[in-house]
């Protein structure tokens, strides 16, 4: 059987609160999820659910990745801040990607590292 997962990529160069963040991996989280095949999201539910949340350095790097993503056959939304706190409007903070086979989705993220 395929381990499942979901990553979210939020970038680190806006320098949200922890609090700003946790809202902008649960959009990414709760939008791609949506957006995922129900098949996947049934895999990913029996086994736990796991999420990873990556940093990415920029607007730049995160896009790219996004594209990655979906050249891949993945779900990969972009996040865009409303601006009612910390950021302006339309702000891009974020990407979920999937819920899908883990080996797939490493392919894209293997190489980030973990948010701090």
């Amino acid at each position: 059987m395929k381990d499942y997962k979901q990553v979210i990529l939020v970038r680190k160069d806006l320098n949200l609160s922890r609090g700003k963040l946790a809202s902008q991996a649960a959009h990414a989280s709760t939008d791609a999820l949506l957006k995922s095949h129900k098949d996947d999201i049934k895999k990913w539910q029996d086994q736990g659910m796991k999420k990873v949340i990556l940093g990415v350095d920029s607007q730049e790097e995160l896009l790219k990745l996004k594209i990655q993503a979906q050249d891949a056959g993945l779900v990969a939304i972009i996040i865009a801040d409303a601006g009612r706190t910390e950021l302006a409007p339309g702000t891009v903070t974020a990407v979920g990607i999937g819920p899908d086979v883990e080996e797939k989705i490493d392919r894209v993220t293997g190489h980030l590292k973990l948010i701090s």
